[in-house]
């Protein structure tokens, strides 16, 4: 996944902010994509510029304002914080006010119910071949069945390297994790044997392949072709029209994970207190407040978690917060 190519005269401060990132342990790879249409635009809009102005941001705001608010906010903040940089070494820089463009509109976790889990995954098994994308019907299984299975975030699953992928041993490391926090899972051993199946197959196509998951060029799958995997089965299902509360969304296989293993736990009778940190870490949280939110989501089992779970330090597990 290479960075785009920089024109403008900001374009090697664009760079060296980048580098800086990644230096801290940031994969920002989407982030230096949008700076790259940031860098286009200025490069065809004002190439004398040499500096971020207010004029700019204006333009990059309105070209922009045709995007959901929450995708526009993903589109301004590493403007905002590139401008922060560039007035860190002493240029004169417009931030972008933090009003703007509003606040994230936060979604309510879709939990697929295990017949909703059935249907889709039935689905996707019976995935047509395409000449346009010859490798869909091998990833697409194998893709969303480590999702699910996991908990992992889209992206996550998207950018794997084969080298992370340990087949031996079912190791799987996860390097482009949200933030700069990279951990190791396991697999279990079905869909070990699953992934042994998938690789074998598209190393015959593509050997010496980066990517876990390649498109047809080898390259990765962008986060809008997921989005566009997911809807072309799920939509065609009974149960989609079916489904209750907010529309489901990719991220929400990793909410149903969360929510099936607390689930499986209360049922097993498993000491939740000792598991819950390995549960976050699993995950991928920082801190236990972002687990917190699955807890809430638990219904069948939400009043026996109420009791299992009040003997957790508040200092270690912090109380959810029922009315938000």
């Amino acid at each position: 996944m290479s960075d785009p190519v920089f024109r403008s005269k900001l374009g090697p401060s664009i760079e060296v902010f980048i580098s800086q990132k990644r230096a801290s342990g940031y994969p920002y790879i989407t982030s230096a994509r949008i700076l790259g249409y940031l860098d286009s635009l200025i490069a065809d809009k004002f190439p004398n510029s040499n500096t971020l102005t207010k004029e700019i941001c204006d333009i990059w705001i309105a070209e922009c304002s045709y995007l959901h608010q929450n995708t526009l906010l993903r589109r301004v903040t590493p403007v905002r914080q590139y401008a922060k940089y560039l007035i860190g070494t002493g240029t004169k820089a417009y931030i972008i006010p933090g009003r703007i463009p509003g606040k994230q509109i936060h979604y309510d976790a879709h939990i697929f119910t295990e017949r909703e889990l059935t249907a889709f995954f039935t689905a996707i098994n019976q995935c047509p071949r395409s000449p346009f994308s010859p490798l869909r019907c091998y990833v697409i299984p194998v893709f969303f069945r480590l999702l699910y299975t996991c908990g992992l975030r889209s992206s996550e699953a998207r950018c794997l390297k084969v080298e992370d992928v340990d087949l031996d041993t079912g190791k799987v490391f996860i390097k482009k994790s949200k933030g700069w926090e990279a951990r190791i899972i396991y697999v279990s051993d079905d869909l070990l044997d699953l992934l042994c199946r998938y690789n074998t197959i598209i190393n015959k196509v593509l050997p010496g392949r980066e990517a876990f998951f390649p498109n047809r060029e080898g390259d990765y799958y962008s986060t809008s072709m997921i989005d566009v995997w997911f809807h072309e089965f799920w939509d065609q299902l009974p149960e989609a029209a079916e489904a209750k509360g907010n529309k489901p969304r990719v991220h929400d296989f990793r909410h149903s994970y969360c929510v099936y293993r607390l689930n499986q736990w209360v049922r097993e009778n498993k000491d939740l207190n000792a598991l819950y940190p390995y549960l976050s870490e699993f995950v991928g949280h920082s801190n236990f407040a972002d687990t917190d939110y699955y807890l809430t989501l638990a219904e069948p089992f939400y009043p026996e978690f109420q009791k299992r779970m009040s003997s957790v330090n508040a200092r270690i597990l912090p109380e959810v917060a029922y009315e938000n």
